[in-house]
């Protein structure tokens, strides 16, 4: 049997393991379901500018030995990220003929595509030489179906899933205890890389005007350190402002992540833009409310009351919309959040993308 390679520019480690935890988690459903799959991925999310191109170049090498040693044995590859991730399929195709997938997260049309007109047209390049684009949110496949010129019929909408058997409710007197939380004290958390587009100075802000009206909450920020710099600010800034109760946990595996959403009161994400926002499903899949920016994917996901959307970078509105989800109303239309949960569970985003690669080895 022929294997899929899938390429990613992250992916976890022992040491970072929530680092592009969605990409491994779908390579082992794939692998479960028979698929023989081999990865070529960077797992370290840590480097200045020369430690990040040492890093890239290494990988970006390595990745194109193994298409030119292995390319009989290959049938499609699967990019995560169009750029620079995509360029490898891209190689594999122009050398090898080799079909390939790219699945577009966010950051890499958000971001890396508007750091100038070079990786723009790579981009766009990329992606119209795909045998199929997967976008992880609605908003995402519009812009690239607008601004890249990809057919339409080119395209899926697609997150990456969300496994209920370990996010799911649990019993949260139990699991506060667990976590060492008090059981009746208002708790915020926050999942995700700590960096200033996942909006964590505008929460430590917001946060502290909660605190004025809900003395006992606290706010658990848990993630991956990206730029240090960035949090030793918000710690100056706690400091400065004597905010109390504001505790960084750290890195996560996924089970205790299932334990913190379900254990939580209100899930937080401030971000300035999200391709889709899969922390905020896997609160949803936790019985969790989440208050989240209206931006990119998070707008589509937490429609009709499924979640609170507020303003990106604006403290007030965070702050109204995150006590409107500690006030101890239901706050969010539970009917609706189950069924979005279901539309993204494994189950339905395995059928997806088994069809996917089932069309693409056909047009090879």
């Amino acid at each position: 049997m022929k294997k899929i390679v899938v390429f990613s520019n992250m992916y976890p480690s022992s040491e970072h393991p929530t680092y592009g935890i969605f990409v491994k988690n779908q390579v082992e459903l794939l692998k479960k379901s028979g698929l023989v799959i081999e990865v070529k991925a960077i797992d370290n999310p840590i480097g200045g500018k020369f430690q990040s191109l040492l890093k890239y170049g290494k990988w970006f090498a390595s990745s194109v030995f193994y298409l030119i040693g292995n390319r009989q044995k290959i049938s499609l590859t699967h990019a995560h990220y169009a750029f620079p991730t995509g360029l490898l399929s891209l190689i594999g195709k122009r050398l090898f003929h080799l079909p390939y997938v790219v699945t577009v997260h966010g950051g890499d049309i958000d971001k890396m595509a508007k750091k100038g007109a070079r990786i723009a047209g790579l981009t766009r390049t990329i992606l119209q030489e795909a045998t199929h684009v997967i976008t992880v949110g609605e908003r995402l496949k519009q812009e690239v179906v607008t601004n890249f010129g990809v057919s339409e019929t080119n395209v899926t909408v697609m997150s990456m899933g969300v496994d209920r058997s370990v996010f799911h409710p649990l019993p949260r007197a139990v699991v506060r205890d667990e976590l060492g939380l008090p059981v009746h004290d208002p708790t915020i958390l926050f999942i995700g890389n700590l960096i200033r587009e996942k909006g964590v100075l505008e929460l430590v802000q917001s946060f502290a005007t909660i605190q004025k009206k809900l003395p006992e909450v606290s706010l658990h920020l848990i993630g991956s350190t990206k730029s240090e710099a960035f949090v030793e600010e918000v710690k100056q800034y706690i400091t400065i402002h004597q905010i109390e109760g504001t505790h960084f946990q750290g890195t996560k595996t996924q089970k205790e992540l299932a334990k913190w959403l379900a254990g939580a009161d209100v899930l937080a994400l401030p971000s300035y833009h999200e391709g889709f926002g899969l922390v905020a499903l896997e609160a949803m899949a936790a019985g969790t409310p989440v208050v989240a920016s209206d931006v990119g994917g998070l707008s589509y996901l937490l429609v009709d009351g499924a979640g609170i959307l507020v303003p990106a970078r604006e403290v007030e509105g965070l702050s109204q919309g995150l006590l409107q989800a500690l006030s101890g109303d239901q706050v969010t239309n539970v009917e609706k959040r189950e069924q979005i949960v279901h539309a993204h569970s494994y189950e339905m985003i395995l059928e997806k993308l088994l069809k996917i690669y089932g069309e693409t080895e056909y047009t090879r």
